[in-house]
């Protein structure tokens, strides 16, 4: 069994005809995603690396049977393919790349998501891949091996170079979740958490958090009847309150945002918690031989 995405997912790209688009279409073609249809108004009846483009998600959907899609769309349209998406009463799963979209037009995206009760991952966020599978979004797939650790993460980067130490260290993946960098994405740590726990093919989780908000805390809540085995790596302990720190989210209001009160939280939790990313398959390491 696999989370949100498998060899079998027919993916939508939106946006596939622009720079980036086109050029992670690619990519997810070469991991083996099964990528049906690009969407680009005004570019209907072309190609991209063999891939048919429609109009719209309406005229693609008459023709295809999408159930995922993924945008590269532009900030100042992405909140258009945002709605187009969830409204095709099809697709049951959005990834969106695209960064600095408003913060209040987000606000509306996401409660509009819920209410149709469609999964976004995102936006701001490098994606998700299901190792062996399938991959939407713009993570390396060759830093991926086959495991049984799944990764959820706020951060694209950290996310990259603690995958790596992993497959270095033997710790293959199962699935791996970016959920985004901004203050409003649509899935959370305990989203992923929850689908994680009841994956047969995850056997231990790994967290990667970082200041600014409140979701590491539900997190660690969520954690304590969790029957997994779960690891962190928090970012930022030497971040200045008040300074914003690469990501839209990533900024330092109250003590309870700092990453030295998340890791308290997670230790409390009894989640042991790297001080830096090349610690974490030490620590897994333990939790797998207690």
């Amino acid at each position: 069994m696999s989370i949100y995405i498998d060899e079998n997912t027919r993916v939508i790209v939106q946006g596939i005809t622009g720079r980036d688009g086109s050029f992670h279409t690619k990519r997810m073609l070469e991991y083996g995603t099964r990528i049906v249809a690009g969407i680009s108004p005004g570019k209907g009846g072309s190609k991209v690396h063999g891939i048919p483009v429609y109009d719209s998600i309406y005229k693609a959907m008459q023709s295809t049977e999408a159930d995922a899609s993924i945008i590269f769309v532009p900030a100042d349209k992405a909140v258009d393919a945002l709605y187009e998406a969830v409204d095709s009463d099809y697709i049951s799963l959005v990834v969106c790349i695209t960064e600095k979209i408003p913060t209040i037009d987000m606000a509306k995206v996401h409660h509009y998501y819920r209410s149709k009760m469609v999964e976004l991952i995102g936006p701001n966020c490098p994606g998700l891949v299901s190792v062996g599978k399938s991959l939407l979004g713009i993570m390396p797939g060759k830093i991926f091996k086959k495991g049984s650790v799944g990764v959820v993460s706020r951060s694209g980067t950290l996310t990259y170079e603690i995958v790596d130490c992993l497959s270095n260290a033997g710790f293959g993946q199962s699935t791996c979740v970016g959920l985004g960098g901004d203050v409003i994405v649509g899935t959370s740590f305990v989203d992923v958490l929850a689908r994680l726990e009841s994956d047969d093919e995850t056997g231990a989780v790994v967290l990667i958090g970082e200041i600014g908000g409140d979701d590491e805390q539900h997190a660690a809540e969520y954690i304590r009847n969790m029957t997994k085995p779960v690891v962190a790596y928090v970012a930022g302990i030497s971040a200045p309150k008040g300074q914003k720190m690469g990501h839209a989210g990533a900024i330092v209001f109250g003590e309870g945002e700092s990453a030295l009160n998340k890791i308290e939280v997670f230790e409390k939790a009894s989640v042991p918690v790297a001080r830096i990313p090349s610690e974490v398959p030490l620590l897994l390491a333990r939790v797998f031989n207690k």
